[in-house]
């Protein structure tokens, strides 16, 4: 028997991000390995810009620039939005998204530990909406060389045919929408028989699924280090592949499989590093699986019905708005006190 007080040493939030960013290293080498070494060149430049509108704001706030500046919050937040843009994004774009991230979505709203929305993710639907055209331009796996990709990134002429295909989410949207037409010879066909494209792996992107397995690792050595509890992992991918499941069992012929959900986008990136900030995601055990689970019937409706491929930052933004409400009415009763 061990008696109290049961005493935990508490974890800096400097050590908590940098194992998040140790998380991070499995995807990012899958990623270095399929699609180049650009993605390293566009987290550099993410660092580098969260770190100075970090430091910017902080002296503008008059606040501690060395303690702040040295939690690595800012940089997780860099590289989230590093690894969801498009590899060979304009530099002055993710300098951009990475700017209203840090200044506007964090700063603005008190700091670290103020933010009511996920800046990552706020900062990418900025970006997907005021410009479309960049933020769909992803080239296939292979594709591109490393002095190609830092050409394209530096202000290089940008022929999109030539440089860019269609992700696996697009192209799979694609084929079932043709599919699903009565008028299209593929009609008949099933949405398995409908990924033998170029985008197309075993499972989900080629190269992206991949890239998937290594932010499922890291994701796992997160809950395992109690860094993030399995919650929302569970409940997102869990609901993720209800839903899916439910609709291609129905019509196969209009829907993917679960599988291809969670191989393709930011399914894992998602699960185990964007809904799990603990600033802007529900803080309470049931409130976690209520958070994550209407972050996945999102996600699923806005990858099949809506008009962006990937619905993770969209649901994750949706759902931040919900958090409160979630917390207040899934807080465990005081005790010696009746929940109202």
């Amino acid at each position: 028997m061990i008696n109290s007080p049961f005493v935990r040493k508490p974890a800096s939030v400097q050590s908590v991000m940098l194992q998040v960013l140790l998380a991070l290293l499995p995807g990012i080498a899958a990623y270095v390995w399929f699609f180049g070494a650009g993605i390293l060149v566009q987290l550099a430049i993410a660092t580098a810009a969260a770190l100075a509108g970090e430091a910017a704001m902080l002296a503008i706030r008059g606040r501690p620039g060395a303690l702040f500046l040295t939690d690595l919050s800012a940089v997780v937040t860099a590289w989230l939005i590093a690894l969801t843009f498009p590899p060979i994004a304009p530099w002055w774009l993710t300098v951009t998204a990475t700017l209203l991230a840090i200044i506007v979505v964090k700063q603005l709203y008190g700091g670290l530990g103020q933010n009511p929305f996920n800046p990552a993710m706020a900062a990418f639907c900025l970006m997907i909406v005021a410009y479309p055209a960049l933020m769909s331009q992803w080239p296939a796996a292979g594709q591109l060389d490393f002095p190609t990709q830092l050409e394209l990134i530096f202000g290089g002429v940008r022929q999109v045919d030539a440089i860019t295909g269609a992700t696996s989410l697009d192209s799979l949207r694609t084929a079932l929408r043709s599919a699903a037409d009565p008028d299209s010879q593929l009609y008949n066909l099933r949405a398995a028989q409908l990924m033998d494209g170029a985008a197309f792996g075993t499972l989900g992107g080629l190269g992206s699924e991949w890239i998937a397995f290594g932010y499922l690792l890291g994701g796992l050595w997160l809950v395992q280090r109690r860094i993030i509890t399995w919650h929302i992992p569970a409940a997102f991918l869990g609901g993720l592949v209800a839903v899916s499941g439910l609709m291609w069992a129905i019509r196969p012929e209009a829907f993917a499989s679960p599988l291809f959900h969670l191989a393709s986008g930011g399914a894992m990136l998602g699960a185990f590093f964007i809904l799990t900030d603990p600033v802007s995601g529900a803080t309470t055990a049931r409130g976690k699986l209520l958070f994550a689970g209407g972050a996945a019937v999102l996600t699923f409706v806005i990858r099949a019905f809506g008009a962006y491929p990937d619905g993770v930052a969209f649901a994750t933004l949706l759902m931040n708005i919900c958090v409160p409400l979630i917390d207040m009415k899934t807080q465990a009763a005081v005790f010696g006190h009746k929940k109202d």
